[in-house]
């Protein structure tokens, strides 16, 4: 059979044997799949460096019998400054975590693996605050999985002014007059509205190029963790030191 060529990042790692590994490697078109790379162990094996969790790089596989054998890799990106930074690990562990859980095997995965990317390269090569960076990054996946808020209009009746509270319940924004009757609303100021509007409207390469207050962060977190969590049905949490 022919060799496939695709790029790709390694989202989980585990041993086979003394020498070998199995990958499971994300792509832009083939989605999630597990390959085996042979060596990978052995300290001269031209697969160590992209056999390693988070590296991004040009594999070429050969599918036999359902499984992928990895070839060659290229690295492109190993985002070092991740793999020395802890606080950075474990949020990037509870990202990879969630990236795992919501794409399969042949999968288009070309919006999720660039947005879970660009998102690697903030937490690697920038200082922004962690949880601004997951909470725009949840907000956004949701959108591609096909769960974006209503931000335009008031979800129950239509008012597009004066949208000061986020329905939980019912998928966006609402008036004060619609949730008061509504105990899932979170009030948001000026601030905490303004990053759920970008985060979904803005370029991808762009989502995270803004800031917000500390307590505009604060709701802005509150809301992306808790309509995550409602909408992929699991609680997702970060390990802080």
């Amino acid at each position: 059979m022919r060799s496939i060529k695709t790029n790709g990042i390694v989202i989980a790692e585990n041993s086979l044997g003394d020498s070998d590994k199995i990958l499971t490697i994300l792509t832009p078109n083939l989605g999630k799949i597990s390959c085996v790379a042979k060596g990978a162990k052995r300290p001269k094996s031209l697969l160590m460096a992209g056999s390693q969790l988070l590296c991004f790089g040009e594999y070429v596989l050969h599918k036999s019998n359902d499984i992928y054998n990895i070839q060659s890799c290229d690295p492109i990106e190993v985002f070092y400054n991740i793999r020395t930074d802890l606080d950075k690990l474990n949020y990037v562990s509870t990202i990879t975590k969630i990236i795992s859980d919501v794409t399969t095997e042949n999968q288009n995965n070309y919006n999720i693996l660039k947005l879970y990317l660009n998102t690697l390269y903030i937490i690697s090569e920038s200082d922004k605050n962690l949880d601004f960076i997951i909470s725009v990054f949840k907000m956004r996946l949701l959108k591609i999985l096909g769960y974006a808020p209503n931000i335009n209009e008031c979800v129950s009746c239509g008012e597009k002014d004066n949208l000061t509270e986020f329905s939980i319940k019912d998928d966006g924004f609402k008036c004060p007059n619609c949730s008061k009757q509504d105990k899932s609303s979170i009030k948001l100021s000026e601030g905490s509205k303004y990053a759920i509007i970008y985060s979904q409207m803005a370029d991808a390469k762009k989502i995270f190029s803004f800031t917000i207050s500390d307590q505009a962060l604060k709701e802005f977190e509150l809301v992306s963790r808790i309509y995550f969590n409602e909408k992929l049905e699991k609680e997702y949490k970060v390990e802080k030191l």
